[in-house]
């Protein structure tokens, strides 16, 4: 009777001992289900305003300008939210315009001439202040005012300076023999104009980023290339172009897809013309939605949808370029 009543004591003690120890893993199994999800709750607390921001600013504007593209909205089926299903015809309609062709040489002579102008200006200026001296910093807030400026204002006083009976530059011309040119009226400068006031505009953005990249470079390499006898301009060839080439790449892209949604510069100063003459895609766009009195928002969707997959197609292009010098 003893043994038979210590043989259940024992294999009661032993399983009271057995469901201890697997409930004592078990606990500590729960405690890292709970943190781990309370992490990816807190992660996703995190990304909300992000998610909610792209959804709101950039996926929803995307997909009305992509419906306005499909469906013929004039002002009254705007209003009414009756408009007619056209598929992509308002897209044939766009591309077989007269316009488009004017408008599509444009876009790519204003876009690439600025950006080169403002590029390399921008590089000169970056390498000329990184060499210190006692007037760079004043001279570098100086060269940022054109970025501070309200695009209105500065468009609008490119336009008094081009004016072409008061404005400053043609008394200039005047003043040294020159002949006035008729800069914002005539179709052979206006295109020119608007590019040279978009240059000016844009100096500051590539001089502040292109500097900053220059600060990125160590000083050790440049004085490893001052004992080995190398030339400034060797330097600038060989080490620091070379060295920026990843924040050159960046700050064109960056560029590029500014000045081509530029409408603010061309509105101001030309609207477009005279005739088609400064007209590029933006600028078309802007006119067939707001610069009439009749407003047509399905064409104005369409081009800016193809300025988006322009835009898309070389931030792409950049992309992979990238990678492969990564690579390399």
């Amino acid at each position: 009777m003893t043994t038979t009543s210590a043989t259940v004591s024992e294999r009661a003690s032993g399983g009271s001992a057995a469901d201890s120890s697997s409930a004592a893993p078990a606990r500590p199994r729960r405690r890292r289900r709970v943190a781990h999800a309370a992490r990816r709750w807190t992660a996703f607390g995190f990304a909300a305003p992000l998610l909610a921001y792209l959804l709101v600013f950039y996926a929803y504007p995307l997909w009305r300008n992509i419906d306005l593209s499909v469906h013929d909205y004039n002002v009254r089926a705007f209003v009414q939210g009756n408009a007619e299903f056209v598929g992509f015809d308002k897209f044939v309609e766009v591309f077989t315009a007269d316009s488009f062709p004017t408008a599509l040489l444009n876009t790519a002579v204003f876009t690439l001439v600025s950006i080169a102008f403002q590029y390399g200006i921008g590089l000169a200026l970056a390498v000329f202040f990184h060499s210190s001296f006692r007037l760079s910093g004043v001279l570098r807030a100086l060269f940022l005012v054109p970025w501070l400026l309200p695009l209105i204002v500065s468009s609008s006083t490119w336009a008094w300076m081009l004016n072409s009976d008061h404005g400053i530059i043609n008394s200039v011309l005047e003043a040294f023999g020159g002949s006035q040119i008729n800069w914002l009226t005539s179709p052979d400068t206006a295109l020119t104009a608007v590019i040279i006031a978009n240059i000016w505009l844009g100096i500051p953005f590539n001089l502040v980023i292109l500097y900053a990249g220059l600060q990125n470079i160590p000083s050790e390499v440049y004085e490893a290339a001052a004992l080995d006898g190398v030339t400034p301009w060797q330097r600038f060839w060989r080490i620091t172009f070379p060295l920026l080439r990843s924040v050159s790449g960046i700050t064109l892209l960056l560029g590029f897809i500014y000045t081509l949604k530029v409408v603010d510069v061309i509105w101001v100063m030309t609207t477009g013309g005279p005739g088609d003459a400064s007209l590029t895609l933006s600028v078309w766009s802007y006119r067939e939605a707001f610069g009439t009195g009749q407003p047509d928002f399905s064409p104005a969707a369409a081009i800016g949808n193809l300025l988006i997959v322009i835009a898309l197609v070389f931030g792409f292009v950049h992309l992979r370029l990238q990678r492969n010098g990564d690579k390399s």
